[in-house]
Parts: structure tokens; sequence; C-alpha cells
């Protein structure tokens, strides 16, 4: 918020009080300071003077709030953000013209008097006498430090505001003691260097770098004459000299620096008249601040900065002290976007989904091994106007995402198979997985059991799903029916347990349901938490921490401390690399092989919740990890992507591997474009003991006109805008169970 300096728009009667009172505290200044008799304001010396000596000795100076800069991790320029914008300068970076014309028209004996200029105060007793009002105040450039000072600490407090600028005695008498020790110990030089840094010139600008930046698009360095003149008229009264909104006004105040310029022989009679006759010559830079201004579409990353700033204690005790801290800004903050990661995310996004679509899109991308977070995005940008949102979609509620953070399908079932794996059941394992069941009871969880007492039933997408299935088969079909089985096998305990060394928190905060559906994925995440789950994996088994700052300059040059990734093993490197190696299969052959990438190693899964509110991909390769969700943005969780057309695509169904699938596939491709392409370690998934399968029949043994048709073969596909391979669903039946190696569609 701007505010005026006293004397800066007020009444009459109130500048009569700011006169009287400065002329009742500054009395005489001789050898010492000499207190008079104050009995107009109902004072005697003795009490001004007790009062005067009751104030503390020091007067403490506030940080200047400044500007803080977000860079991404090369150094490029994300956003700015502040609270006051302001650039502090040293005074050899101040322009000449306008050091002078803040003393010219400010405090022209500034540099002959001490705290207090007597000659000042008696000569606007006179003037003010003669003209029958107030036509001039009394105080000095240090006095007016001084206020900005207090006026700096009460922040953006209403309250704090008021009582630094009160008019009343006793402030003018403790402005006039800190007043006399600023002058004692830091000089006119460093006084003038901070009055000048600290003041308010309007147009949300405080100091004079940002001041010249505001008004004319340029450094305090290069102002020109009549430009330090506008800019030094203008603190009397920001909102009155206002040049963009008063130019008539600001252009005679102007005038009238430049007039007393010359009087005070800082320039000729002749510049003054020269620049006289020049216009305002305004260039204008509009205040920009805030994530709404981050570049390639980085607004809730640097949003999410914000937050670990105000939330994670190693920035302060109190979530007061880390807002006070935020407030202050002066800071450089390195993060740990990747801007080819971003651009490559954003470009993904634009092309797949569009911004004015009623489905919306949130991707995450994540570094293995470090939990750095490389990019974020999504497809309806931060802001406040149509079709933009302040609701992160990639964030857990209490980081600025949404309430409950969204189902994630399929998508958890790795989790089950990796809790299952750890628990020693083999990756060959085989369930009956029928199509339709009811959910085996009971069932052991943390708290006791689980059962199943109103006959709950679960099915499979197809009803050609029908078991036995084993692990690597369930996995690529994501078979709903075997990893209920499996679930209820081992416990769901094993599962939280391992989902939470996982980083796999709900993004509403709250504790895992206890219940055998967990492993459908029906509990809502976001996109962050499952790409930097899925990185665990990739990771071979080590979790770390997802982190998005990778360095912190403040004031002066002065390192901070911040967060760290905290890695830890989650599961064994045999675990993860056969849950790696099940997951190769999802992209290479099964529904997930939309996303499947060309150039290097990838795995990863797809998911679908009910009555198709969301669809997922989340996949990885060794070296990055990513996330993404498609479904209802804010306004319409409530979406059912049926017949819906998204990014200029009809569909009649939204599956994890045909929408989400390509996103992640157009995000990862650029990303790590350029990149090493390291591999999977793989793990055999066959039953060692299992009979080896009878040879195939040489050709010409069947009967002419007697092809043995398959279970479910010859059916018509139902997915016309995906590209099926001879044999499968719509083929000839070879398929045997219909699918021949297709995974149906989570």
């Amino acid at each position: 918020m701007g505010y005026t300096r006293s004397g800066g728009g007020l009444s009459t009667a109130q500048q009569a009080a700011k006169f009287l009172g400065v002329s009742a505290l500054a009395g005489a200044v001789m050898a010492g300071l000499a207190l008079p008799a104050v009995g107009a304001f109902g004072l005697t010396a003795k009490e001004t003077v007790q009062e005067f000596d009751d104030i503390p000795a020091n007067l403490k100076t506030p940080p200047l709030s400044e500007r803080t800069t977000i860079l991404d991790a090369k150094g490029g320029e994300i956003a700015k953000v502040y609270s006051r914008d302001r650039t502090i300068v040293k005074l050899g970076d101040v322009s000449p013209y306008m050091r002078k014309a803040i003393v010219a028209i400010e405090d022209a004996r500034f540099y002959q008097h001490g705290a207090v200029d007597l000659k000042g105060i008696l000569r606007a007793a006179n003037r003010n006498a003669q003209s029958g009002g107030v036509s001039q105040g009394a105080s000095t450039l240090t006095q007016q430090y001084v206020k900005n000072v207090f006026v700096e600490e009460a922040g953006n407090s209403k309250e704090k505001f008021a009582e630094a600028t009160q008019q009343s005695i006793g402030r003018k008498i403790k402005e006039l003691k800190y007043a006399i020790q600023v002058e004692k110990e830091l000089g006119k030089r460093r006084i003038l260097e901070n009055y000048l840094n600290i003041t308010y010139f309007g147009q949300q600008a405080y100091g004079i770098e940002a001041a010249s930046q505001r008004y004319f698009s340029t450094s305090a360095k290069n102002l020109k004459v009549e430009q330090a003149a506008l800019l030094a008229g203008l603190v009397q009264s920001p909102s009155r000299y206002d040049p963009v909104t008063n130019p008539e006004t600001a252009k005679a105040r102007r005038d009238t620096v430049l007039q007393r310029m010359a009087d005070m022989k800082d320039i000729t009679a002749a510049q003054a008249a020269a620049a006289k006759k020049k216009p305002l010559g305004l260039d204008v830079s509009m205040p920009r601040s805030g994530c709404i201004t981050a570049v390639k579409g980085a607004g809730f990353y640097c949003d999410y900065v914000r937050q670990i700033f105000l939330n994670d204690p190693v920035f302060g005790k109190t979530s007061a002290a880390r807002a006070k801290r935020w407030n202050q800004g002066g800071l450089t903050i390195r993060t740990t976007l990747d801007p080819q990661a971003q651009e490559s995310v954003q470009k993904s996004i634009k092309s797949h989904v569009y911004q004015s679509d009623k489905a919306a899109t949130a991707v995450s991308l994540v570094e293995p091994g470090t939990g750095k977070v490389l990019g974020m995005g999504q497809s309806k940008p931060y802001g406040f106007g149509k079709d933009q949102t302040q609701i992160n979609l990639s964030a857990d509620h209490n980081m600025g995402g949404s309430n409950y953070g969204f189902q994630v399908g399929s998508t958890f079932k790795p989790i089950t198979a990796a809790a299952a794996l750890e628990r020693g059941t083999k990756p060959y394992k085989s369930y009956s997985s029928p199509y339709k069941m009811e959910y085996p009871s009971p069932v052991s969880t943390c708290k006791g059991t689980w059962t199943n007492g109103e006959g709950a039933t679960v099915e499979n997408e197809n009803e050609s799903e029908r078991g036995p299935y084993g692990m690597k088969e369930a996995t690529a079909k994501s078979v709903n029916t075997y990893f209920v089985q499996m679930i209820s096998d081992i416990g769901v305990c094993p599962v939280t347990e391992l989902a939470d060394k996982m980083g796999v928190e709900r993004a509403d905060g709250k504790e895992h349901h206890q219940v055998p559906s967990l492993t459908l994925g029906t509990e809502g995440f976001s996109p962050l938490t499952m790409a930097n789950a899925y990185a665990t994996f990739a990771n071979r088994g080590v979790y770390c921490s997802p982190v998005f700052i990778d360095s912190i300059t403040g004031p002066g040059g002065k390192k901070l401390k911040v967060p760290q990734s905290k890695c830890s093993r989650a599961m064994s490197e045999k675990t993860a690399d056969t849950i790696n190696t099940l997951l190769r299969g999802v992209v290479e052959d099964g529904t997930g092989k939309q996303a499947g990438l060309q150039s290097r190693p990838s795995a990863g899964k797809t998911g679908t919740t009910d009555e198709r509110k969301a669809a997922w991909f989340v996949g990885y390769t060794p070296n990055l990890a990513g996330a993404v969700w498609v479904g209802g943005g804010p306004g319409a969780s409530g979406l059912k992507m049926e017949n819906i057309t998204i990014g200029g695509v009809p569909h009649a169904k939204v599956y994890g591997g045909d929408t989400p699938g390509p996103i992640w596939k157009d995000a990862m491709s650029g990303a790590l474009n350029g990149k090493p392409a390291p591999d999977f370690v793989s793990v055999p998934i066959k039953d060692p003991n299992a009979r080896k399968p009878s040879p195939p029949k040489k050709p010409g043994r069947e009967k002419p006109g007697r092809e043995k048709p398959g279970n479910g073969g010859g059916r018509d596909n139902p997915w016309p805008d995906i590209s099926l391979p001879p044999g499968v669903i719509g083929g000839n039946g070879n398929g045997g169970n219909g699918n021949g190696g297709f995974e149906w569609p989570r």
C-alpha cells in the first residue's frame, strides 16, 4: 500500500498542528538541545524533557523490504515478487541531479544544520504567519527519514501505520531524539542514501531505483535533470503530484523543483528554463509482481516456492516470522525448475488440451534420486480470469492444491504389487481373478480387520478378463479382481505402510482408509505425489522427498539455509527392479503403448476412475519420472469424460492410455532430449517350476476351413481411435482370450 509523508495532502488544521508540534519541540538548538515550555499543548518543559529522556537511545531500523527474484535452475528469471517494489542502490548509483533536487525541494539547508533546522523553523513560522495559513513545514530530511523508518516497520498494518504517523507531541519527541542519534551515527551522505531508498514515490514504487524504472523505465543513475525534478517533487504528496493521473499538477510541481534548484545554484537559470519547456516524457513500466507474471507457464511452480517458504520451519519458527521474512524480500531464489523440461511440459499441454476445454490436465516431472521437481504445469493457467485458476492441480491441498486431490485408479496397483513382493510373494503369483467377485472377508488392517458385511463386489473392466492370471499379465491387463485378491491375501497394512514410505500421502492430509478397495486407487492424490512415488521405482527403491529450491541468497549476498531432499529406502532393489520389469510391459504391449518412448526404455501405468472422472498416466525412465492427470478442472470436478472433445479430439470414452499417455510421452520426450538414456535392471518373471509350453504345431496340420477360434475372438474393436494389431480385438480370434496381449484401457 502507498503512503504519503507528513505534510502531503493534509488539511490546513492538520498542517498547523504539525508545524506547532515541530516548533514546540525544536525551540532552539544551541550547544545542545533545549526544549521550550509547550504550555499550548498542556505540557511543561520539565514534563517534555522527562518524556524525551525516557525514549530508548537506539533507533532499530528494520531491513528495507525489497523485491524477490525467482530463478530457474539455469539462472533464468521466472518471476519477481514483492510486498514493496524496491531495489536498494548506493548513493553513487543515483544521478547527481536527483541528489541535488531532493535536497533543494525538501531540505535546502541539509548540509548546514543538525537534526533540527532552527532557521528553517523560524523561516516557516514567519512565512506561515504572513500567509495566514501553513505554506511551509519544517521537518528536515533526517526527521523525514526517521518517520519513514517507523512507517516501514509498520509494514501493511493499518494500526501500526496510524501509530507511526499520528500527529502528536509524543511522536514528534520520539522522532526528534532518533533524528539526533541518526545525525550523529550516520552522517549526511548515508542519511541521504537511506532516505532515497526508503521513500515512497507513488505507483507502488519504493525507493529511487524503483521510481526511476516505474516512471521513466531507466535506472536512477541515468536520470536527467527534468526527470529528477519530477521525482523529487513527488515525495511531498505522491497521489496529488502523480504524473500518470495528474500530469498538469505534476508538471507545475516539477517546474517548482527546477526553479528551486536554480535558486540553490545547483543548475543554471538557462538549464532550468530549458528543462521547464520539456514535456513530462513519461515511459511508464506498470507494476508487475507475483507468480501471475511467471514465464513458461511456471506460475504454479512459483506459487509452490512461496508456499514452501511460508510453511517450512527452516525459514522461521512461526508462520508470522516466515511471512515477515517473505514480505521483506530482497531474496534471490534459485529453484530446481529445468527450463527445457518446463518448456516441454507447456508445449505438450497446449498441443493436447485447450485452456477452454471442459476437461483440464496437470503435469509434474521429478528427477529420481534427487527429488528435484523439474517441471510443473497445467492447462488452466495461474490467474483470475476466465479459464484461469489459483488452484494448483498438481499439489496437495495444504500447498495450494484442490481440496481432495484426484482418485488415481489403477496407477495405485503397482504399490500393492510392491508391498506383496516385499512380503515374499513371487512375481509369478497366480490368483483365480474371476470377472466378478465379492471382496474377500475378513482382511487384516493396521487397526484390526475389515469385513465385507454388505457383500460388496468388484469386477474387471471387461467380461473377457477372467483368470487365472499371474502378476505380469494381471499388471498388463490391470485386472481388478487379481489385485483385490492380492491385498486381501497380504493385508491392507503392508500396502499403506509402503505407500507412506514412498511419500504417497492423501491430498487432504488425512490417513489412508484401511479397506481393500484402496488397491483400486479410490483415494485422492496429487500428480506431484504420484510422479514422486514412481520416481522411487526408477531409483531402485529409494524414495527422495520432493524439493523445489536449490539455493537462496539474501540481501548482501548472505546464503540462507534451504530444505533438503531426504532420501530413504522404501523397498529392496529387487522389488523395485521387478516392478520396473512389470511396468515396462505396460508401455511396450499394454494400455500404455501410446505413451511408450521411442528412443529410450520407459515404464508406466495407466489409470481410469469410475464414471471416467479422472484418467492418468504415471511413468518414468531411470532418470525422469512424470505424472499426467486429466479430469474436470476447478468448477467441473464431477465431469464425466464420455462423448467429450479434448484438445480438438473427440472421445467416446477417455482412457489413461489415449489422452494422458500422449501428453506424458511428448512432455518426457522434450524434457529428455539430449540426455542420457540408461536402461532398467530387468528381473525374470516366469515361474522356474512351470511346465514348458508345448511346441507350436507345424504349418498345414490343421484341416482347411477349421481355424480354431479363441475365446472372445473376432469381436469388433470398441475403440476405433486405437489401432490394434491383427489377432487382437476385432481380429481373427488368434488372441486366445480376445485380448492377444492388448491391455484393456484403464
